[in-house]
């Protein structure tokens, strides 16, 4: 085997594994918040933006994680990066977890986000160096990992909760990041033979030189796009806890619709992901931002126990797969050298419209009472982005570079 058919090779896909676990336990820390939210907000004696606040921060530092720890991943490669992200998220959780107010609470939450960020971006954009014919699959399990993360960990997490309060939830996972992420990292020390960067770079120049856009236009516009995209998403998946709670729900099973709403995700982005490898990533983008417009709408008039679990399990159906299609996008027309720090920035934007979506529907919600008119907010924004990408997909539509033949 040369070094060009190392990528879609099966050691190719066994990194791709090992990626996955580490997504799955590395991603926990930014759904853990969700669940403690109420508890959090119950013992500080807190309105619900202010309860949103740990998340809003976390998500900035997530943000800054994805550009700068991708920009490491570029040059020191990914083992690194995990390693010492992990470390950093142990002590933050140990040091949340022993803190006396909700300003130091939210402010541990910007270095917790940051050290979460490693999981996401930068892993994502070193397993699509390995990939070339398969690549949208491959981002698409990847990024899976954080949903897997939201969709199992809750279960355990809300346990936990109910018996020994949140902050034996952070004292928990202070130990398991560490314990699992480092040994698993210290696998994918291999980089990426020269020879396949090359080749998957040229395919790039030829795809981005027939596209009518440049590559700098089109990262702009991609990460506006996931501002919009990701200010609507964050509306069901920040707040389902909270709405079940408001609604005498009680905590667990908002946890249990967030999970149901990420296994949705996951079935979203593998689906997502072999769209990607057919259509491109810019149709397939465009589906789902497209579906997760419809499945907002259904929120609205509903709000039985019976109605939200089948309406949480319809939007992780139609929205899980909208982030990872950015990245696929952007290393379709993007060359390999900078892929951490262009994946990065465009993950960057899409987790601040998290934040901002997270923190503007508890705003919402403290001025109206009720989350009628954040979902209504989410649904402007979703229009938004839908329109986004729409001008990208008609700047693109030129005659695409020929994808690779399957061997």
């Amino acid at each position: 085997m040369t070094d060009a058919d190392i990528l879609d090779s099966r050691y190719s896909w066994l990194r791709l594994a090992i990626s996955l676990l580490i997504a799955t336990v590395g991603n926990v820390g930014m759904w853990a918040i969700v669940i403690v939210m109420p508890a959090v907000q119950a013992e500080f004696g807190l309105d619900r933006a202010e309860a949103s606040l740990p998340y809003t921060m976390l998500m900035v530092g997530y943000a800054l994680g994805n550009l700068l720890i991708g920009r490491m991943v570029d040059r020191f490669g990914v083992t690194l990066a995990l390693s010492g992200t992990a470390a950093l998220i142990a002590v933050s959780m140990a040091l949340a977890a022993a803190t006396p107010s909700a300003t130091v609470l939210s402010l541990l939450h910007v270095a917790i986000g940051l050290g979460t960020a490693a999981n996401f971006g930068p892993l994502i954009a070193d397993v699509s160096h390995w990939f070339l014919k398969r690549r949208g699959i491959a981002v698409a399990i990847t990024a899976s990992g954080n949903y897997l993360s939201g969709a199992i960990w809750p279960l355990i997490l809300s346990n936990v909760l109910a018996d020994d309060g949140w902050r034996a939830v952070y004292l928990l996972l202070a130990v398991a990041i560490p314990a699992a992420v480092i040994p698993l990292s210290l696998l994918l020390r291999r980089r990426v033979p020269e020879a396949a960067t090359l080749r998957s770079d040229a395919i790039s120049r030829e795809r981005a030189g027939s596209a009518g856009m440049s590559p700098r236009t089109l990262q702009y516009l991609l990460a506006l796009a996931g501002i919009g995209c990701c200010m609507a998403m964050a509306m069901p998946q920040v707040h389902i806890v909270a709405l079940c709670v408001d609604l005498g729900f009680g905590a667990m099973v908002g946890g249990q619709m967030l999970s149901l709403m990420l296994l949705g995700g996951v079935v979203s982005r593998l689906t997502s992901g072999l769209l990607a490898d057919w259509l491109g990533g810019v149709r397939t983008l465009l589906i789902g931002s497209a579906l997760q417009c419809v499945a907002l709408f259904f929120y609205l008039p509903f709000d039985g126990l019976v109605s939200l679990y089948v309406v949480s399990a319809i939007f992780g159906l139609a929205q899980g797969g909208i982030v990872p299609s950015y990245a696929v996008v952007v290393r379709e027309y993007m060359p390999g050298r900078e892929a951490g720090r262009q994946v990065g920035f465009v993950m960057m934007s899409t987790v601040l419209g998290m934040a901002l979506g997270g923190w503007m529907s508890g705003w919402i919600y403290d001025i109206t009472g009720s989350y009628q008119a954040a979902f209504l907010n989410g649904i402007a924004w979703n229009f938004l982005n839908i329109a986004i990408i729409l001008t990208i997909l008609l700047r693109t539509r030129h005659p695409r570079a020929p994808r690779p033949a399957l061997a």
